[in-house]
């Protein structure tokens, strides 16, 4: 059985060593694939000197190059990101579009380089907000070449106009524990299925379509 391994960004404002909440559902989904024989890392992405732009490097010193040769390094990724405004966090936008690079960049058979690869997301926040960020997150990492598992998320949101964050919560919501475990169990079976039977390149005949019955 091939090796799995995950790559969660947190893409939270906050640089280190702040206390961040999407560090802690982070960590949990971590532990959540731990359990699922999965290994992995958290890299909080503010704490790298990650340009803006559309390219795999940014060059005059990008943090982005390093960060990238982990996620190809991996077969989950996981975006970890706080709602401000309702919307995806700044950080998590900037990532996304960093990730529209890899429309480019293909392996030998003219697959994408993110083919095969599963991707997750987990949401806090203090407002309403958590689908459509989750949305938003979601199409963006399909239409750069990932794959999203069934219940392939999980978020915390607290009361609108609150002060409690989820790194406060206590006790922690089973809800979210529910959710994170789900995202975890399914993002790795389905990442041993692609790497197991990878995506077909492009114009090949499915191999499904050659079983007989």
């Amino acid at each position: 059985m091939a090796a799995i391994r995950a790559l969660v960004l947190n893409c939270t404002l906050k640089r280190s060593p702040a206390t961040s909440s999407s560090q802690v559902l982070g960590q949990e989904v971590l532990d959540a694939l731990a359990e699922q024989g999965v290994d992995g890392e958290i890299v909080r992405v503010v704490d790298h000197d990650v340009r803006f732009g559309v390219s795999v490097d940014e060059g005059d010193g990008d943090g982005w190059p390093a960060i990238r040769a982990k996620l190809l390094a991996a077969q989950i990724l996981i975006i970890a990101t706080p709602i401000w405004l309702g919307q995806p966090a700044s950080v998590t936008k900037m990532v996304l579009e960093r990730l529209d690079a890899e429309l480019s960049e293909t392996d030998a058979q003219g697959r994408l380089l993110t083919y095969g690869k599963v991707a997750g997301v987990a949401v806090v926040g203090n407002e309403d907000g958590a689908h459509h960020t989750i949305g938003e997150v979601q199409q963006a990492l399909n239409e750069v070449g990932f794959t999203c598992a069934a219940a392939g998320a999980t978020y915390w949101v607290g009361e609108a106009l609150h002060k409690t964050d989820y790194v406060d919560a206590r006790p922690k919501p089973d809800t979210t524990g529910r959710t994170t475990a789900a995202l975890a169990l399914n993002s790795a079976h389905l990442a041993r299925l692609l790497a197991d039977r990878p995506y077909p390149p492009p114009g090949a005949r499915d191999a499904a379509t050659d079983r007989s019955d």
